[in-house]
């Protein structure tokens, strides 16, 4: 019996797979954000657990996972760093998935899937008492013979060497994709966000991983922005964080509630 991720499952369609960043350590948010969709046509197959810039820590991993394998959707854990103990951790509480930030070379790249993967591909350590509580009616065995290939991991490319080398990044065994940090590009390449150069790094990104067969991810922080994602032709997209969601639904309905004409201009940042 596969493992049955509902982000592999989403991956192996054409279609976006549509998901959103969770950045607060309550289960019940990241339950109601996931209910609240669960009868949409593009439901979420997928939640990014913010452990590097949300208020998350590991002590958060293994409730946050199984609140979000319980509502259909797949806990990708975004670790602070590309450490092998971080990765692990998240690993064992459950983790459909992981996300380190900036990855400069293949090197790093190569080092990340080492550390996910168990010997002999990996050196992923073993002791996954907990990890397969996010997985249904999944066994202890199944999780051990499948986990190696069915957990996908993503590197993010948000630094000028990591546009410089995405070639040799895409390239890596047993890496399932890269997401693209957008905000950080555009801070680390000294441009303007959105702009002629920000946009063609972008491209040049998507184009790398398509090329290699690999998957391409991108954040966004508003329906607009991921809905030209999506028709880019990015597999994983972003639609907002769960911080954007509760600030702009409070501040409209506090905008008709007083009688004031409700922006409607799309959301920026996180």
């Amino acid at each position: 019996m596969a493992l049955n991720s509902a982000v592999k499952t989403a991956l192996k369609k054409p279609d976006t797979a549509y998901g959103f960043w969770l950045t607060l350590p309550g289960s019940g948010v990241a339950k109601t954000l996931l209910r609240s969709a669960a009868q949409h046509a593009h439901r979420f197959s997928w939640v990014l657990v913010d452990g590097e810039h949300g208020l998350i820590s590991d002590k958060d991993y293994y409730e946050l996972n199984n609140a979000v394998a319980s509502e259909g959707a797949s806990p990708l854990i975004r670790v602070p760093w590309g450490e092998e103990w971080l990765i692990k951790r998240a690993l064992d509480a459950g983790a459909h998935g992981i996300v380190t930030p900036m990855c400069h070379s293949a090197e790093d790249a190569a080092k990340i899937v080492s550390y996910c993967k168990y010997p002999p591909t990996g050196t992923r350590g073993y002791g996954p008492m907990f990890a397969l509580h996010s997985f249904p009616e999944v066994t202890g065995a199944q999780y051990d013979a499948n986990s190696d290939k069915e957990t996908v991991v993503f590197v993010q490319i948000e630094s000028r060497g990591g546009l410089e080398s995405v070639e040799k990044i895409v390239a890596v065994e047993g890496l399932d994709g890269v997401l693209i940090g957008p905000f950080d590009l555009s801070k680390q390449l000294g441009v303007e966000r959105g702009g002629q150069e920000h946009e063609a790094a972008i491209e040049r990104i998507l184009k790398a991983a398509k090329s290699a067969g690999k998957k391409a991810a991108i954040f966004c922080s508003n329906g607009v922005d991921a809905q030209k994602r999506a028709q880019q032709g990015f597999d994983l997209v972003s639609i907002n964080t769960d911080v954007g969601i509760l600030g702009t639904g409070i501040v409209q309905e506090l905008s008709v509630a007083s009688g004031q004409a409700v922006d409607n201009k799309p959301r920026e940042g996180y």
